[in-house]
């Protein structure tokens, strides 16, 4: 074990999108765990898209970071010292640490890691939060029913890889909007969707989705907002679901704009919009979890994982995710 840790903190609020200057690396004793908390070597560390919004003075469903403070996020580790009877030194645990090279977490908060299932690095993604998210979010505010046609956004992320595949599952048609050739190609080729969109080089979203839906939308999960959510509103089916589940389009607009309004759109669908938080289901967790993980085992759900390397590289990773540089969950490797 190290003398030292190294761990990442808020340098200042970004104004806008963030920058390398808004992250800085610091240097301190490894910290002691006390009773019933473990000391724990940090192996993967996630990062999401609703960090931005912890980095904001503003009240949010994140408690914003403070300037100075220790960023915080999932991770994957191994517990170097327990303090606590439920884990041992050795055992690989899930949790919420630090972007750090040691964390400390309670032992009520974490859960055990089990490489025969998947690969630690997807307790990140699939079999963690934003696993749990697709899967409470489509199933639960989505409602989805065979037959039905779902459009996801943000499709190749850590979130909508995963709606999609749980909507096929659920025996619907299911088209992605994702940003590059390889995305999309992946999306059908590999995660079973019908149909994928690459936003990034279609300059018509309602004439693409004219020809991918010509018989509507019942189910959308958006992950984005912004002109995709515009376009597919207008294709919302009599008593459509919309999962409003992020709006990364938006999380560095200062002002966010408003474009033409849409709720007209939804008076004669009688559509329903509603949003999403997946602590909501913090109680069933583990049986989330455990679904997901008898789907991965059975080869019927596929993931992947962008792995950058090294602690240092923690805040590209994060601002990468802006520009759609990850295929599936962004998540850094911290050590062996």
């Amino acid at each position: 074990m190290r003398d030292s840790n190294r761990a990442w903190h808020l340098a200042k609020r970004p104004d806008g999108e963030p920058d390398p200057d808004c992250f800085e690396l610091r240097e301190s004793d490894v910290p002691e765990p006390n009773a019933g908390e473990l000391l724990v070597r940090v192996k993967y560390l996630s990062v999401d898209p609703y960090m931005r919004g912890r980095m904001r003075d503003a009240e949010s469903y994140a408690e914003p970071w403070e300037v100075d403070d220790v960023l915080r996020g999932g991770i994957v580790g191994e517990v170097v010292e327990s303090e606590s009877g439920q884990f041992e030194a050795g055992d690989l645990v899930t949790g919420n640490g630090t972007w750090a090279e040691y964390s400390i977490l309670d032992a009520d908060d974490v859960a055990p890691v089990d490489p025969e299932i998947a690969d630690p690095e997807a307790y990140l993604g699939v079999l963690g939060m934003p696993g749990r998210t697709a899967y409470f979010g489509l199933l639960e505010v989505g409602e989805p029913q065979p037959g039905d046609t779902v459009v996801v956004s943000g499709a190749a992320g850590a979130v909508g890889s995963v709606v999609g595949q749980i909507a096929k599952l659920n025996g619907c048609r299911v088209v992605g909007f994702a940003g590059s050739d390889e995305k999309t190609t992946w999306l059908t080729d590999e995660l079973g969707f019908d149909a994928a969109i690459n936003y990034k080089t279609t300059d018509d979203y309602r004439a693409e989705l004219d020809d991918v839906v010509p018989e509507g939308v019942d189910v959308y999960f958006d992950n984005v907002g912004g002109p995709i959510t515009d376009a597919v509103f207008t294709k919302l089916n009599l008593d459509a679901r919309v999962a409003v589940c992020g709006q990364i389009a938006h999380y560095n607009d200062e002002d966010v704009p408003m474009g033409p309004r849409k709720l007209p759109l939804l008076i004669a669908p009688r559509a329903r919009v509603q949003g999403l938080l997946v602590s909501d289901y913090a109680t069933r967790f583990e049986d989330g979890t455990e679904q997901l993980g008898k789907w991965v085992a059975a080869g019927e759900l596929q993931h992947r994982e962008t792995v950058v390397e090294g602690l240092e590289n923690a805040p590209d990773a994060f601002l990468g995710l802006f520009s759609g540089d990850n295929i599936g969950k962004q998540v850094v490797r911290i050590s062996e």
